[in-house]
């Protein structure tokens, strides 16, 4: 019979202390240890029943996973459905979030129709016969409606768990990049995207993590400002990923959730340190354009964008999944779009479901205050809401449309294609 099957802590040890297989003194070790766990189980009720009852309700405490505010603020909503004029979203990733099933294209075309976005670019087309596929996947059906950016193959064939085996670290890997590159324009590429691994876990040989301003890889760069394409790329991550997960952090939550989202200094370059070397790189390279995906990375601090802005007239920077950052200041972030809106790009980090759409078209044209900036239940970012900053026609133009007409190419003529 199981020892299981008795009803008391009594006689599950009457059944044990007749066990011969074992000699006196392991039998005496292990009823010891069963005595422990049995007393630490029972004493361990209390514990649970208290954390079961940790509901917020009748005056008890609360766990933050299971706070949910109710605003009751009465103010005014508009409920756009659309944007107000054609938009570009230079921020998607179809191959990603899709994986190449048409039907979900086909039914995010018509999600871009009824929301006026009339091109979107997709970052993952990567190299080789993967950036054919991807190619085709979003071109054969809608050419004009999508661009595609290449990504860099930093590992080819090698092993991943050997770093000396990489592609990256054989003599000659950036030019021959550069010729991949100059290949991928030939067939329909627009930019090249950089992924924040580039920085953050990509490493040399000797177990170091790889340097974003490393002169190695200085013919890509120079290679996309001779091809006339952006170059996209995410640097580091918001603040509070570089800080402790303690009580302090504002968004504890959302780390809580994804501990691998956390960059601790024993274990990872400081923020400032790859941001330094970002700049390095777009400082040395001023034929070539260079957007800072998610606003430079650096949505918490515009003061410091508008010095890279001024300092750095080959970048430009993008808003993905970062309106919940921007609208928490929106006096602030108003200004700031009205002094650089011939510098900012719109993206969203999409496909997303459409009702995050519609909170990208209230934060940048109404005076909406204190809305969501997500469709999901538990805020991603923060437990905040935001507030619209009602962008005037002539900036709502530039960010939504014309500056990425003017930097990525091929973009005008589809923009024009989708006008007409």
């Amino acid at each position: 019979m199981s020892l299981f099957h008795f009803t008391s802590f009594w006689e599950r040890r009457e059944v044990l202390e007749e066990i011969d297989m074992v000699t006196a003194p392991e039998k005496t070790k292990f009823l010891q240890a069963f005595n422990v766990l049995v007393i630490l189980f029972w004493t361990s009720i209390p514990v649970f029943a208290q954390l079961e009852s940790l509901d917020g309700r009748d005056g008890r405490n609360l766990t933050l996973g299971k706070f949910r505010p109710k605003p009751t603020l009465k103010v005014k909503q508009t409920l756009l459905e659309r944007a107000q004029f054609p938009v570009v979203d230079v921020h998607t990733h179809f191959r990603h979030r899709l994986n190449h099933d048409l039907g979900k294209l086909d039914d995010y075309v018509q999600l871009m129709d009824k929301h006026n976005i009339a091109v979107c670019c997709s970052l993952d087309g990567k190299l080789g016969d993967t950036l054919d596929t991807h190619l085709e996947y979003v071109g054969t059906k809608y050419p004009d409606r999508f661009a595609v950016f290449a990504n860099v193959d930093w590992r080819g064939e090698g092993d991943e768990n050997d770093p000396s085996t990489w592609a990256c670290h054989q003599p000659g890997f950036g030019e021959k990049t550069a010729r991949q590159l100059q290949l991928a324009v030939g067939h329909g590429v627009c930019g090249l995207k950089l992924y924040k691994q580039f920085g953050l876990s990509y490493r040399n040989p000797d177990g170091s993590l790889i340097t974003i301003d490393d002169p190695r890889w200085d013919p890509i760069w120079t290679a996309c400002g001779q091809l006339g394409i952006p170059v996209i790329i995410h640097t580091a991550d918001p603040i509070a990923f570089f800080h402790p997960i303690d009580e302090t952090n504002e968004r504890w939550e959302e780390l809580f959730r994804h501990p691998e989202w956390s960059f601790p200094p024993n274990k990872y370059p400081s923020r400032e340190s790859l941001l330094r070397a970002r700049n390095r790189v777009i400082q040395r390279h001023p034929e070539t354009t260079f957007i800072g995906a998610h606003m430079a990375n650096s949505s918490e601090d515009l003061a410091t964008v508008a010095e890279w802005l001024e300092k750095y007239p080959n970048l430009y920077i993008e808003i993905a999944s970062r309106i919940g950052e921007l609208g928490r200041q929106p006096y602030t972030a108003r200004q700031f779009f009205l002094q650089y809106s011939n510098r900012i790009l719109f993206g969203t980090d999409g496909p997303w479901p459409e009702l995050r759409l519609t909170f990208y078209w209230r934060f940048l044209e109404t005076y909406d205050e204190y809305f969501p900036y997500s469709e999901k239940e538990f805020p991603p970012q923060g437990f905040w809401r935001i507030y619209g900053i009602s962008l005037p026609p002539r900036v709502l133009r530039q960010i939504y449309f014309e500056n990425a007409s003017r930097i990525i190419p091929g973009v005008r003529s589809k923009v024009a294609n989708y006008r007409r």
